[in-house]
């Protein structure tokens, strides 16, 4: 079969620092992974350049002025059942919010009816929004959390999906009886989800299994060892879990562990840090939790929507990277008002910015990233390749090269698009690089017109919804 291949303006992450702007000729194989690669093709020479790699009187997607392909993004942290509170709450910090708004609307799971319905939406609104790969929280019910990892499967997303373990310090109605039932119910899951069809243009499944303890506030000793025991059984299976989001968060913690010196430290007692655990805000990490952090490799997920709204502080993301601390962004939906990654890139760099203006003038400036505003490289890279190295996928997504799944967005900025914040038309055409920042910062799920996960196309304005 013959690959279909794309011609247009591309955008393609490299570094922190670095991204490739340019005209280029991209073909797809039949299994969804990228074949080949052109780079700075001028029209004239596209026959010609397709001729030299044996494509002869094959299909070809050309793109508009005005649009540009670029890889999906990766999204390390939300909340499946939280998208119906979307915007409630507003006046509360973590844990009374939790209490208030985000126990009772997960309670609601426990109906079978209402999770099928709820998680259809959920999940195309996440697809819409430009999310090719998605961290999803479920909730402590097994049979919604099946519902919600066969709907992701069905429409073609790639995700991790996650039961809920909580044995304590949560509402009667919502908490597992002991850490054995919470076990059972995790296992159950993730016997059904590498049971789910493997979709034909990939080799490994595009929904997996991830361990998720909510946080350590909600989870006995018993449940975090029998956790840490089934992660040491699967070196694969990721994890992904809360810490340092809030400060009453830290403190309530550390009175339930005193044992150990810190809340990484916790989790890391417990075997469950290590290279593939997403720890979702570390918004008060200590030195001595970044250190083991780096150590451990495990990854951040930046949620600054969630953590402006909830009141929880400002990452010290550059810090985290100056560390080389893998890092990538979270929607944190509900504590975030939006499930787009967008919304966390543009607060990412109202962080960013909120730091550097608290440290301006400071003596003796590193030249890394610690309290300097991100770059729009920067919020490229964490918006796609950092959420991928985070996910352990990077050799798989989050950039455009040769043997990587066609994980990608067909981005407009044209009047078309319906958005009445981007100014589609001027007196002279915008640049690559300025259309990139336009969509970061005025954009949404309208100027999203092609979502496609390896190399099948699975949303966006030009889908079929």
């Amino acid at each position: 079969m013959s690959p279909l291949v794309y011609y247009g303006s591309v955008i393609n992450p490299v570094s922190l620092k670095l991204f490739k702007a340019n005209r280029c000729l991209l073909a797809v194989g039949s299994s969804g992974n990228i074949d080949w690669i052109v780079e700075d093709v001028e029209d004239w020479v596209v026959q010609e350049t397709m001729a030299a790699h044996g494509c002869v009187d094959v299909e070809v997607v050309s793109l508009r002025d005005g649009e540009f392909l670029m890889p999906g993004f990766v999204d390390t942290h939300t909340h499946a059942p939280q998208v119906p509170n979307i915007g409630s709450g507003q006046q509360y910090e973590l844990l009374e919010w939790l209490e208030n708004i985000t126990f009772p609307m997960e309670s609601n799971f426990s109906n079978v009816e209402f999770a099928e319905r709820t998680y259809a939406s959920v999940v195309r609104r996440v697809i819409n929004s430009g999310t090719t790969t998605c961290c999803y929280f479920g909730t402590i019910h097994l049979e919604a959390t099946k519902i919600l990892a066969e709907i992701v499967n069905a429409c073609g997303q790639r995700a991790f999906v996650g039961n809920c373990n909580i044995d304590r310090n949560a509402p009667d109605h919502y908490i597992s009886p002991s850490a054995e039932a919470s076990m059972s119910t995790t296992k159950t899951l993730i016997s059904h989800i590498k049971q789910l069809p493997l979709n034909p243009h990939s080799v490994e499944p595009l929904v997996q299994p991830i361990l998720t303890p909510r946080f350590a506030i909600t989870c006995t000793s018993p449940l975090l060892a029998s956790l840490g025991e089934l992660a040491a059984s699967d070196p694969t299976l990721r994890i992904q879990t809360h810490i340092s989001e809030n400060p009453s968060e830290i403190t309530f913690t550390m009175s339930l562990f005193p044992e150990c010196s810190s809340y990484a430290g916790v989790y890391d007692s417990f075997g469950l840090l290590r290279a593939n655990t997403v720890l979702a805000h570390a918004v008060h990490l200590d030195e001595e939790e970044i250190k083991l952090v780096a150590q451990k490799n495990a990854g951040i997920s930046h949620c600054p929507t969630s953590n402006f709204n909830l009141s929880s502080g400002v990452a010290p993301i550059g810090r985290y990277l100056d560390q080389k601390i893998k890092v990538g962004l979270g929607t944190d939906v509900s504590g975030g008002y939006s499930p787009s990654i967008l919304s966390a890139i543009q607060n990412a760099s109202i962080a960013s910015k909120v730091l550097a203006m608290q440290h301006r003038g400071d003596s003796g400036a590193s030249a890394g990233f610690a309290n300097k505003q991100l770059s729009v490289a920067s919020l490229l890279y964490l918006a796609t390749l950092g959420g991928a190295e985070v996910c352990n996928l990077e050799t798989s997504v989050g950039s455009f090269s040769v043997g990587k799944s066609f994980d990608a967005l067909v981005v407009s900025v044209r009047d078309d698009s319906g958005n009445p914040a981007i100014w589609g038309s001027g007196p002279a055409p915008k640049s690559l690089e300025g259309m990139l920042e336009q969509f970061f910062f005025c954009g949404d799920d309208r100027n999203i017109s092609r979502v496609y996960v390896q190399g099948k196309l699975i949303g966006g304005t030009a889908h079929k919804r």
